[in-house]
């Protein structure tokens, strides 16, 4: 088989394909589109939920499910956030390693309950959703961070941008491809990652042919957690505000994007390539809705619609190569 054929069977290529017609499309619509600062802005859209998408990403390709993401950025962004007003912090490096510490502690929870137990992480995902969003809205609090009480210095942080041809284009973009990068090397390139596959593909056998499989599951869903957790903080400073009920629904938006991505349902596989493809995919459709001026409603109609079509064209391709 040549390379083009090797290539016209992957995935990846088709969700390339797709996102090129798509902005062609939108193109001929409204030349407007293809400004250079419509197209940074488009590209900044894809950060944060590209970021979970990373984190959804591991976990899927591990063979589990992960919808306590949007929490675990919720709790991390929120309690940095209050304990930077509270010292009166000025730099950035420390609350991005402590929102990542507290999702990392999150997603590490998760994967104790799914490896001792043997629990349906579906089932334990929502569970610690539900009791992080509870505890840090009965605990903590439900008041709104605005701008006018923001960090000085998370502000800064993120409006930083490079001007490219007279458009800014968000540093933050760098940000999330250096963190595509890391997970890429981390799934390809380590024995760590060769486990994750293995373990999603098969537990059993990855078992039985060396890999400490309770390692792999701590790993999966504590980088998952972690990753969650620097989105959300990311996300605050993008935003210039902190919501503790923020995130809700991203759920069906990320692993949206993941399916997209080409990532197996029943695990073992998925790549980092085709979750930017996915998450670019899902923002540029959601972006063409709102170009056309589609009811919010009817966007979650046509999310939805994309899932389920893409979930079946995946189960069907993986049942395909396994027949």
């Amino acid at each position: 088989m040549n390379l083009f054929a090797k290539l016209m069977r992957r995935s990846e290529t088709a969700v390339f394909l797709i996102v090129v017609a798509i902005m062609i499309v939108i193109g001929a619509i409204n030349p407007a589109f293809w400004q250079a600062d419509n197209l940074f802005n488009l590209l900044r859209a894809n950060v944060v939920i590209g970021i979970m998408a990373l984190s959804v990403l591991i976990v899927m390709v591990s063979g589990g499910i992960d919808v306590s993401f949007p929490a675990f950025a919720a709790a991390a962004m929120y309690l940095t956030v209050l304990a930077m007003n509270a010292y009166g912090y000025e730099g950035v490096v420390l609350p991005f390693i402590g929102a990542t510490l507290i999702g990392l502690i999150c997603g590490l929870a998760n994967a104790f309950f799914i490896h001792t137990f043997r629990m349906i992480p579906l089932i334990v995902t929502l569970g610690s959703a539900s009791v992080v969003r509870g505890l840090l809205l009965g605990l903590v609090g439900t008041s709104i961070v605005n701008i006018d009480r923001m960090p000085p210095a998370l502000i800064a942080f993120g409006r930083s941008s490079l001007d490219v041809g007279g458009a800014k284009l968000s540093v933050m973009v760098f940000v999330y491809l250096g963190l595509a990068v890391l997970v890429g090397l981390l799934l390809t390139r380590t024995m760590t990652g060769r486990s994750i596959f293995a373990y999603g593909d098969d537990a059993e056998s990855a078992k039985r042919v060396g890999f400490n499989t309770r390692r792999t599951v701590y790993v999966a869903y504590g980088l998952a957690g972690a990753l969650a957790g620097f989105a959300g903080l990311l996300h605050a400073s993008m935003i210039w505000l902190a919501n503790p009920r923020d995130f809700v629904g991203y759920e069906l938006d990320v692993i949206a994007a993941v399916v997209l991505g080409g990532a197996s349902i029943f695990g073992g596989r998925g790549s980092v390539l085709g979750t930017l493809l996915g998450v670019f995919l899902l923002v540029l459709i959601k972006n063409s809705l709102i170009i056309m001026r589609i009811d919010n409603t009817w966007q979650g109609v046509v999310i939805g619609c994309v899932i389920v079509i893409a979930t079946a064209l995946t189960a069907w391709r993986d049942r395909k190569t396994l027949a």
